[in-house]
C-alpha cells in the first residue's frame, strides 16, 4: 500500500555565474537545505534519508554537503543523471515516502561549475568515450560535426530540422528567449534579470545556427532542496497549509524511437518527454488542460518548443506558432517558466530539477511575488538530460 507524498519545504540559492562568489558546494547546500527545512518548520533531526544529486563532484560529495546540515548518520544517496539529476533526487525521495520506507526525506541538488560551454556531456571528457556518443553519432551522420559546443550543436541541429520540417522561424525561436528573459526580471534568484527584445536576441552572438547566446542556458553555480514527507507526517506536524502534493511523476529513458529516425529532434529527447508526460498524466488523473503553470527544461530555446509538443500543449510542429501567440506567458493559457527558465535563471545541472520544483511550490502556495501566476492550482515540471532521462512531475496544492 502506498501513501501520498507531499513537498512541505523548498529552498534554493541564487544561481550565480561560476567563480563569481567565493563558496564551496557544501556552502550552497547548507544555504538551500537550511531554507527548505525552515520553510517547512522541520528540524534536520527529523530527516530520515537524503537524496543528493550532482554531476561534477566525486563520489560521496553528497555526504560532505549534507554534513553541513547535521551529522545524524542517515543514509545519503549520491545521484548523477546528467541534467535531469535534480528531478531524479526528487523522484527518489518521493519513492521512499510513497513506498513507506521513510516519512521525511530531503532531496538536494547542487553544482559548482566552470565557466564556458559544456562539452559532449556533463564532465564526460573525450567525445569519443562519452556516454552520449551514440546521440552525437546520430547528429554527425545527419549534419556532420562542426567546431561549436557539442550540446549547442545537437540542439541547434534539432532546431534546423524543426525549421525545415514545420516552417518554424528564427523569430519564433528567439521569442522563447525573449519571454524567459522577461520573466526573470522578477526573480531575485535568477542568474540574469536582463530583459531583451526578439531583435536583440537575434542579433546576439551565434553559438550554433540558429541559436544565439541569449537562447542558450549558461553554466551556473547553485543549489536547491525540497523536503518530501508522507501524509501521516503532514497531519502529525500540522503542515497542511504548507503541503503541495506530488500528484504524479514519471521518468523515462531512451527507447528505439530516440535513434531509429536519425533525427536530432528525437535524439535530444522529444520521445522521452512525450512518454514521461503521458505516464505522469495517467498516474495523476490530470491532463495538460488542468495545468496552470509550467517549469520546463529550456536548455536551448528549441527544447522549449519541442517540449510544448511533447506535453500535448499543441500539435507536432505547431510550437513556434504557440509561443508567438502569447499562449505561454502571463495572460495566455499557461505561464511557462515564470522563473526565467534555464536560459535566464541559470542551469547548475544537479540543482535545476529541484529549483523547478521550488518555483512551482511557491506558485501553488501563492508566494511567488511579482511573478505570481494568478489562481495557480496545478503545476508541471519537466527536466531532461541527454544520455538520457526525462522526468515529468505534476504538483497540486493540497
Amino acid at each position: 500500500m502506498t501513501t501520498k507524498a507531499y513537498v512541505v519545504g523548498v529552498g534554493m540559492t541564487k544561481f550565480e555565474k561560476p567563480e563569481t562568489r567565493d563558496w564551496q558546494y557544501w556552502d550552497m547546500v547548507k544555504e538551500a537545505g537550511t531554507a527548505a527545512l525552515a520553510d517547512a518548520g522541520v528540524p534536520y533531526a527529523r530527516v530520515e534519508q537524503a537524496a543528493v544529486g550532482y554531476c561534477f563532484q566525486a563520489s560521496t560529495a553528497g555526504q560532505r554537503a549534507v554534513y553541513e546540515l547535521g551529522l545524524s548518520g542517515i543514509p545519503v544517496y549520491n545521484l548523477n543523471n546528467n541534467c535531469a539529476t535534480g528531478s531524479t533526487a526528487l523522484m527518489t525521495a518521493r519513492q521512499f515516502v510513497e513506498g513507506g520506507i521513510a516519512d521525511c526525506v530531503l532531496a538536494v541538488g547542487f553544482e559548482k561549475m566552470s565557466r564556458g560551454a559544456l562539452g559532449g556531456g556533463s564532465g564526460a571528457g573525450d567525445f569519443k568515450t562519452s556516454p552520449v556518443a551514440r546521440h552525437y553519432g546520430i547528429m554527425a551522420a545527419a549534419h556532420g560535426f562542426e567546431a561549436s559546443p557539442p550540446t549547442a550543436q545537437i540542439f541547434g541541429n534539432a532546431a534546423r530540422e524543426h525549421m525545415e520540417r514545420y516552417g518554424t522561424t528564427e523569430v519564433q525561436l528567439a521569442a522563447v528567449g525573449a519571454k524567459n528573459h522577461q520573466h526573470s526580471e522578477n526573480n531575485p534568484n535568477a542568474q540574469f534579470q536582463d530583459v531583451y527584445t526578439v531583435d536583440e536576441i537575434l542579433a546576439a552572438k551565434t553559438v550554433h545556427r540558429p541559436l544565439t547566446k541569449l537562447q542558450c542556458s549558461p553554466t551556473s553555480d547553485g543549489a536547491a532542496a525540497a523536503l518530501v514527507v508522507s501524509e501521516r507526517f503532514v497531519d502529525a506536524h500540522g503542515l497542511r497549509d504548507r503541503a503541495v502534493e506530488i500528484a504524479g511523476q514519471a521518468m523515462t529513458t531512451d527507447t528505439e524511437e530516440s535513434f531509429a529516425s536519425g533525427s536530432c529532434i528525437d535524439a535530444v529527447g522529444r520521445p522521452m518527454s512525450r512518454t514521461a508526460a503521458r505516464q505522469a498524466y495517467e498516474r495523476s488523473g490530470l491532463g495538460i488542460e488542468d495545468v496552470d503553470v509550467i517549469e520546463l527544461h529550456d536548455c536551448f530555446s528549441i527544447n522549449e518548443l519541442l517540449t510544448y509538443e511533447a506535453l500535448g500543449m499543441c500539435e507536432e510542429g505547431a510550437s513556434g506558432k504557440l509561443v508567438e501567440s502569447g499562449a505561454t506567458t502571463y495572460g495566455g493559457r499557461w505561464v511557462v517558466n515564470p522563473s526565467g527558465g534555464l536560459i535566464s535563471k541559470g542551469h547548475p545541472l544537479g540543482a535545476t530539477g529541484l529549483a523547478q520544483a521550488a518555483e512551482l511550490v511557491w506558485q501553488l502556495r501563492g508566494e511567488a511575488g511579482a511573478r505570481q501566476v494568478a489562481g495557480a492550482r496545478v503545476g508541471l515540471a519537466h527536466n531532461i538530460g541527454l544520455g538520457g532521462a526525462a522526468v515529468v512531475t505534476l504538483l497540486r496544492r493540497a
